[in-house]
Parts: structure tokens; sequence; C-alpha cells
């Protein structure tokens, strides 16, 4: 951990909360809000969220599976992100969140024409707009708790730690 966390305080609430709270909080709102009030299917959130968790390297958002109307992706899933180009366990709008997160995050002056072109086919200007704002958002917000070492001290809901990956 890169950030001195008060004994008894927890690591997330608080840098997120007590530090800087003016910025903290607001990104918190943010976060959360991309859960609460997508309109995207599970299947190409979780894409795009997992793809960008693998670049990232956050081990709380590896560890974390959104959760719609008591259903999560598959347990393979994560490995399907990763091999998003070729597994066949993904339709197109799926292949395409993935692959859109990843050049979002590793090549975005590369979004060419044909990327343009195959994204409108399949999503609407609103969608791609939601799919942007929880990209920027999970890529920032995860980066950050990786880089300070706050992803192996997070809690899941469950309670339990995330598996720490290297």
């Amino acid at each position: 951990m890169k950030i001195d966390i008060p004994e008894g305080k927890d690591a997330i609430e608080y840098v997120w909360g007590e530090m800087v709270p003016g910025i903290g909080i607001a990104a918190s709102k943010f976060s959360m809000a991309v859960y609460a009030h997508t309109t995207l299917g599970l299947r190409e959130f979780e894409a795009a969220r997992l793809r960008i968790a693998q670049i990232n390297g956050c081990a709380f958002c590896l560890d974390w599976r959104t959760e719609r109307d008591g259903e999560q992706v598959e347990e393979e899933f994560a490995g399907a992100v990763e091999q998003w180009r070729t597994t066949d366990a993904f339709d197109e709008r799926t292949r395409l969140a993935a692959e859109y997160a990843e050049r979002y995050a590793l090549d975005h002056h590369g979004l060419d024409e044909d990327f343009w072109t195959r994204m409108t086919a399949c999503y609407s200007q609103l969608e791609i707009v939601e799919l942007s704002m929880s990209i920027g958002s999970w890529l920032a917000f995860g980066r950050l708790n990786h880089v300070l070492g706050l992803d192996t001290v997070c809690r899941l809901p469950s309670g339990r730690s995330p598996s720490v990956r290297r």
C-alpha cells in the first residue's frame, strides 16, 4: 500500500471519502452511477469492465462480478474476455464492448473508421456515450486503486478480500 491508512480505518473509505472529500466523494458517486443507471446489457457491460480490470491489473476489479436481478456472468466469462478476438462465447455486441474497452485504454488514437462503422452498426449513440463514460470510470478508478495499492485491501460485498494477481 502506497498510502498510510490510520489504524481502524477502511482504506477505500479513508482515501476516497476523508483524504480528498471534494474529489473523492464526487468520484465515488460517478463510479456508483455507472452501475446504478446503466442501460447496457449485463454481458457487454461486464466484457468492457473486465477488459479494463485485466488491463489495469486491479485485484478488486478482477474479482468483482456485477450482479443484476440475481444474475451474473458465467464463471468462464473472464477467460473469454481475455480471448475476445477468438472466443465463440460472445455475440457481436459483447465482442465490440471488449474491443472498445481495450482500444480505449491502450490505443484510443487508433479507433479508426472501420471500428466506428462496426460500433455504430451495433450500438446507438446513447449506448456509445454510456459505454465510453463507464470505461473511463473503470480505467481511472481501477487504475487509481491499483497504483495506490488499495485494490489488495478492499473488501468485496461478500466480505472476502480479493485474490492478489500478479
